[in-house]
């Protein structure tokens, strides 16, 4: 059997390659695309994908030198028609235009180069999202980047929209850090979160939950304001409110427990049920009885607190149910998978704590015995 194609094969290879250096010997007959080409695969597979990224975006300057000013045009004479504007979600573009941002943030030199930049920045997170390239902007120029950020809030595409928050994040994941004050970004987000595309709320969403794990207070505050102005359809502001408060809810964060309607202080009762005993590569078998006043809302979790290499431990929070109470309460069953090739986790023989957790606190606790 062939062995699976790895994503960085699948985004950045020869075909693909060749596709970007058609484009810009099509703007221009004097780029030489073989040796582009050529020099480019000198390398690239023995790269992994962000340096693959850096490498293409190199060897793109050397093969058209010049400044920022002087390859602009041959940018934009390159490029393919933007993504479908029509569009709502899932809707990436095409990895090979990464380079031509880190390239055009490699040449931006100084301010005089910075509006330049961030227009084409605009034009090529219509073909692929820029949050990667402009955060060396960003961090540099805070303010006039964040200023070009609110005006892309309003932009009629929704790629563009959308990088105005993914690219200010606090903490995009495999982002340079940008060191933002927490609140610089709040007038973005408060263009934004009326927007119709899940593209865009999604990334609303996602930076709200980076700022809550700093300041929770701007995120409920911002939540309230926004529900209480009606901004968004109830659906999407629902949905947008639960993905913001993921992180808190799963700290117990009575602020946002209550925002979404669960009362923290709820009276209730709750038993946990465990076997003694799990085998690792198996799966452990969990059972609770939740009793309380019929009709409560109740947001129910647990935690395993796991045995670590060295007598450390780690807690870590899985999602189980969102219910309402009956009358006889509220009974659940869930088998977790106990994983022993876990790429990221590796489970340790020994006693595990298990936690129920009902709107945030916990009810009921019990030890389970790992087995090899």
């Amino acid at each position: 059997m062939a062995e699976p194609l790895l994503l960085k094969d699948q985004l950045f290879n020869q075909a693909k390659l060749r596709y970007l250096a058609g484009l810009f010997e099509a703007a221009d007959p004097a780029f030489a695309a073989g040796r582009f080409e050529a020099a480019v695969m000198s390398r690239l597979p023995a790269l992994e994908l962000k340096a693959r990224i850096h490498w293409i975006a190199e060897q793109l300057a050397l093969h058209v030198p010049g400044s920022l000013a002087e390859v602009a045009p041959l940018i934009l004479k390159a490029l393919p028609p933007p993504l479908d504007p029509a569009r709502q979600d899932d809707d990436f573009g095409d990895f090979i235009f990464a380079p031509l941002g880190e390239w055009v943030t490699s040449l931006t030199i100084n301010d005089g180069d910075l509006p330049l930049a961030l227009d084409l920045l605009q034009d090529l997170t219509q073909r692929f999202s820029m949050e990667y390239a402009i955060r060396p902007l960003l961090k540099r120029w805070p303010e006039p980047v964040l200023a070009r950020m609110r005006d892309w809030a309003g932009h009629d595409h929704y790629h563009v929209r959308r990088l105005a928050s993914e690219g200010s994040r606090p903490r995009l994941p495999w982002g340079l850090g940008v060191d933002l004050p927490l609140r610089a970004t709040v007038p973005i987000l408060d263009r934004l979160c009326a927007d119709p595309t899940r593209f865009v709320t999604r990334s609303v969403s996602n930076h709200l939950n980076d700022i809550a794990r700093k300041d929770p207070e701007i995120v409920i505050d911002c939540l309230t304001d926004w529900q209480g102005r009606a901004v968004q359809t109830q659906k999407e502001l629902d949905w947008m409110t639960s993905h913001a408060l993921r992180g808190l809810v799963k700290a117990g964060d009575p602020r946002a427990l209550r925002l979404l309607g669960y009362d923290p202080d709820l009276a209730l009762s709750a038993r946990l049920t465990l076997p003694q005993t799990a085998r690792i590569g198996g799966r452990l078998d969990l059972g609770c009885h939740i009793t309380g006043s019929a009709g409560a809302r109740v947001l129910v979790d647990y935690a395993v607190t796991f045995q670590r290499a060295g007598g450390r431990t780690a807690t870590k929070v899985f999602k189980w149910k969102t219910a309402t109470l009956g009358a006889d309460g509220l009974r659940l069953t869930k088998a977790h998978p106990l994983r022993a090739q876990a790429s990221t986790f590796t489970l340790l023989p020994g006693t595990h704590e298990v936690t129920l957790l009902v709107n945030g606190r916990p009810c009921a606790k019990d030890g389970v015995e790992f087995l090899i």
